[in-house]
């Protein structure tokens, strides 16, 4: 069984259905493991019997008035409930929602979700081993929830697949809810601070191969790293169309390229010499972002990216957040304690944060300094903060997972 610390990737297995309850018959419709399920679960035995567990509760419980799930947070088991779970029944408290929506879409370095799909927290994290998913588990919330020991049955499996990925939508106290994409996404967009509303995630069996505009910046290698790009030719994969000069292309080339799903765009590379000042590139980018924009009336996901390595001054900067209508997040890729490379990002892309501070001037400076040296080396790899910005879109549009590469 794969966990945080011993990541594993296989394909799915009957063993799963040891976490059903007999609740558990009622069958998912939308799920696409459902042909190759039986109709029925396993009976359990008594000590499979599970008992609600509330944590950091004020409020006493009394026998003649029973919480229900909706009533306690899902979370960490308060009885303060401020709105209700958006993937399970259950209820969450403001400060878990809060951190709910904070760490939805961070990701670690080996393409899984950064923290438990439930609470957002938790040390130890099982991993869906579902080709698809990218959710992660941590011991607390399946022991608890599913019931005592689920943790151990799960950590002695070959394979697991996880609570969204089941075909049956029950397991022990822990119910999915139906269409919970559309609650995410509508949980999201009421409670999010951000401005800006996500796209309904898309299930896997519906994921189409990503079509990408990229401006300025080829980032070819990041698309196959990811498994968006197949590496072999003729294949039915995704599609990238690089342009490095849009000086004189015009809207109706634009659409003769696309539809897109994704448009890149970026400063040049500290340490490049170029005969356009920082500020052409954005304005060139709000440009043509206009022409691959989809209706307005589409549904259909569309994301876009702006990366400034550094060159952009305190005035582009805020020229590009009128542009672009969404403030920038400073990326940093530090590997122990030593600063390598660091950017700012405009994009729609769920889930784009910093886990570190601003970079303060002398920071900047002294990181300028430092990618010149080494920038014709750095051109040659895969850059993985850009990585970092591209992983939520498997959320989105299918990936190949045979080509896809560690940070």
């Amino acid at each position: 069984m794969g966990s945080r610390e011993t990541p594993s990737s296989c394909s799915k297995t009957h063993e799963t259905l040891n976490l059903e309850t007999p609740e558990s018959s009622s069958t998912d419709p939308d799920s696409p493991l459902e042909e190759q399920w039986p109709k029925s679960s396993p009976d359990l035995k008594e000590e499979d019997s599970v008992d609600m567990v509330l944590e950091d509760s004020k409020e006493p419980l009394t026998p003649s008035s029973p919480p229900t799930g909706r009533d306690i947070c899902l979370c960490c088991g308060s009885l303060q409930v401020y709105a209700q779970h958006p993937l399970f029944e259950g209820g969450i408290c403001a400060p878990c929602k809060d951190k709910f929506l904070e760490t939805l879409f961070l990701y670690d370095e080996d393409g899984h979700q950064s923290y438990c799909t439930i609470c957002c927290s938790g040390h130890t994290l099982f991993i869906c081993e579902s080709p698809d998913c990218t959710r992660c588990y941590c011991f607390e919330c399946v022991d608890i929830l599913v019931g005592p020991g689920t943790s151990e049955r799960i950590n002695a499996m070959a394979c697991w697949v996880c609570f969204l990925c089941l075909p049956f939508s029950r397991s022990g106290l822990l119910q999915r809810r139906k269409k919970w994409r559309h609650q995410l996404k509508a949980f999201h967009d009421r409670e999010g601070a951000s401005p800006v509303e996500i796209y309904k995630t898309v299930s896997a069996w519906k994921r189409q191969p990503v079509r990408v505009l990229s401006l300025f910046g080829n980032i070819d290698k990041e698309l196959k790293s990811l498994g968006f790009l197949e590496s072999s030719s003729g294949s039915e994969g995704g599609t990238l169309k690089y342009v490095e000069d849009v000086t004189n292309v015009v809207r109706r080339e634009v659409e003769k390229w696309g539809p897109f799903d994704l448009v890149y765009g970026s400063t040049q590379p500290l340490g490049y010499s170029c005969d356009r000042c920082p500020g052409w590139y954005m304005f060139q980018f709000h440009r043509i972002l206009q022409y691959a924009r989809p209706r307005q009336d589409s549904q259909q996901p569309f994301f876009w990216i702006f990366v400034d390595n550094l060159l952009l001054t305190e005035d582009d900067q805020e020229t590009t957040v009128r542009f672009l209508q969404t403030e920038a997040v400073t990326l940093q890729d530090v590997r122990g304690r030593v600063l390598q490379n660091a950017m700012r990002v405009w994009s729609n892309i769920p889930g784009l944060k910093s886990k570190h501070a601003d970079l303060t001037p002398k920071e900047e400076q002294s990181l300028q300094t430092q990618v010149r040296t080494r920038s014709k080396l750095a051109a040659q790899k895969v850059d993985s903060l850009v990585k970092y910005c591209l992983l939520p879109l498997r959320e989105y549009f299918k990936y190949f997972s045979q080509n896809s590469l560690p940070l």
